[in-house]
């Protein structure tokens, strides 16, 4: 899935498949890129209502996602109604909304504006209407608080750009909106990134890996600041899945901030992918998305039309 983490850095109902004694989704999805089922990290099988069960005891249970595919927010949406149904102080935080959005989602959580204004008010992303939207309904139908938990994309593009220079030369009304701490030691995390992001520029990935840090320590301070205000809550956090896998991005920050959250992972996976080494970890299998691309051509091709069409605007 390494496509769909490599694209994102650059740039349905809830009801009818709820998982029951059978761990498999409802059979007429069987077989479509809707279907999902749930294991343990040591290949257990887990209900919907069993995996929100053994997630009581977690504080902040971090969904990792590949986007846009119909499996994992189909899952998403079931599991956070499954939760919100036996645990009364839920609370859904967002990757695909940035922090400046929160005023505009509180107006819309309460019914003080209508959908058009929160879709032309805020950074939301191009497929909400597909992807997000149930998550967003079912939180205002049940009063659930939202946490628009990011770092601007605009802020976040700069950063990859030109590094820590553009982050400690940011005004006070901008910088509030990315974490007060970058944590990018070495790691781990940063040696899984630059397997993923290296391709000879060591500066040029390094400020990348910067941007990526703006995301998770943005995302992670969130978190753990509205657990600060609000102790009794519990958080359920999606976000793409290189964020979540293992533990070693928005869960380390997480702990770094405050070690005492209990933090449960839930990773998509494909059925041939090995289990898991953290025992804590659940997997959310599904069916592999179509390819993107099938040559090194073709992708230079569609790499090439990304930067045709490219009008972001300059950094300050």
């Amino acid at each position: 899935m390494r496509s769909l983490f490599v694209s994102s850095l650059l740039c349905l109902t809830l009801a009818g498949c709820s998982q029951t004694a059978s761990y498999s989704s409802s059979p007429a999805l069987t077989g479509t890129l809707y279907d999902y089922r749930i294991e343990s990290a040591s290949g257990e099988p887990y209900s919907l209502e069993k995996l929100a069960t053994a997630l009581e005891s977690a504080d902040v249970i971090l969904v990792g996602e590949w986007h846009s595919h119909s499996g994992v927010h189909l899952f998403q949406a079931a599991l956070l109604a499954e939760l919100a149904s036996i645990t009364p102080n839920m609370a859904l935080s967002m990757e695909q909304f940035a922090r400046p959005d929160q005023a505009v989602i509180n107006q819309y959580l309460a019914g003080d504006i209508g959908e058009n204004s929160l879709l032309s008010q805020t950074h939301r992303w191009s497929n909400y209407n597909s992807s997000y939207r149930p998550l967003v309904e079912f939180a205002k139908e049940n009063g659930l608080p939202i946490i628009a938990s990011n770092a601007p994309a605009d802020t976040v593009r700069c950063i990859a750009a030109e590094g820590k220079d553009y982050l400690d030369r940011l005004p006070e009304d901008k910088r509030q909106f990315v974490a007060a701490t970058l944590h990018d030691d070495e790691s781990p995390y940063k040696e899984k990134f630059f397997a993923a992001m290296f391709h000879g520029d060591e500066a040029k990935t390094e400020n990348q890996y910067l941007a990526q840090l703006a995301w998770d320590d943005t995302m992670a301070e969130s978190i753990v600041d509205f657990l600060k205000q609000h102790p009794n809550d519990k958080v359920m956090h999606i976000a793409g899945a290189f964020h979540v896998e293992n533990g070693l991005g928005i869960a380390r920050r997480i702990h770094l901030l405050n070690p005492d959250l209990n933090i449960a992972i839930i990773s998509p996976q494909t059925e041939d992918e090995p289990l898991s080494q953290a025992v804590d970890d659940y997997r959310l299998i599904v069916k592999p998305l179509p390819p993107q691309w099938l040559t090194d051509e073709e992708m230079e091709q569609a790499m090439a039309g990304m930067r045709h069409g490219d009008h972001t605007p300059p950094c300050d």
